[in-house]
């Protein structure tokens, strides 16, 4: 017996929360107030992975664009359960052009893609190169999540400092990008800050997130703060 068809706008109208939308409405400015329904996260992954489990996935997948921030939240959501890679990165490259937030853009995160991070390397280079604000605020996010621990290597490190951008948000994801390394990979990411190989807007961005960080030491904050330009 097939399970029964999911109205999704239906579905997200009847979980709006109107005081939660007002609150995400101040946090996501790129996205018109009309346009968000008002539906906590943790109702928004249940929903994807019912739509996932039920075998309605694919049908939600194909129609973009959609209307609604939440709708975009679950496309998110529904891809990062996707277990094939190939189809998982597909799905990702058709649906970043649609991406207009940095909330979307930030939660999508597959697990597939832990496994296969050679292959993720190679993708990642294409995405850098599109013109889509998201496209490339994501790239640099997957190599901030999959390229700071064991696969690290310093050519990446090289890549995202080479970026140059008048957007905010590849700049902020830069940023964030190299507050993370100074925690994780602190011996190759302080000579880029100490040899000022960021734009300035986007290097004291950097320093501020890291000195703000709890996982940044003491000793590392002071000589951080004697680099803002």
């Amino acid at each position: 017996m097939e399970a029964p068809v999911v109205n999704v706008q239906e579905v997200l109208h009847s979980l709006r929360d109107v005081k939660y939308r007002d609150f995400q409405a101040k946090l996501i400015p790129t996205v018109s107030q009309e346009n968000i329904i008002g539906v906590r996260t943790p109702a928004l992954r249940q929903l994807a992975r019912k739509l996932y489990q039920s075998g309605q996935a694919e049908s939600f997948l194909s129609s973009l664009p959609h209307r609604y921030f939440e709708e975009d939240q679950l496309h998110a959501f529904i891809i990062s359960l996707l277990p094939d890679y190939g189809q998982c990165a597909a799905a990702v490259g058709a649906f970043l052009p649609y991406v207009n937030n940095w909330a979307t853009c930030d939660q999508m995160s597959p697990k597939v893609f832990q496994k296969h991070r050679q292959e993720l390397a190679e993708q990642i280079k294409c995405w850098l190169a599109s013109e889509s604000v998201y496209s490339r605020r994501f790239a640099i996010k997957m190599l901030m999540d999959h390229f700071l621990d064991k696969d690290f290597s310093l050519d990446y490190m090289k890549l995202v400092a080479q970026i140059r951008s008048d957007e905010y948000y590849i700049n902020m994801m830069i940023a964030w990008y190299f507050a993370t390394a100074l925690a994780k990979q602190p011996e190759a990411a302080m000579p880029f800050l100490e040899g000022k190989c960021l734009s300035d807007w986007t290097h004291n961005k950097a320093v501020q997130k890291a000195i703000e960080s709890r996982r940044i030491s003491l000793e590392m904050k002071n000589a951080l703060r004697m680099l803002k330009i």
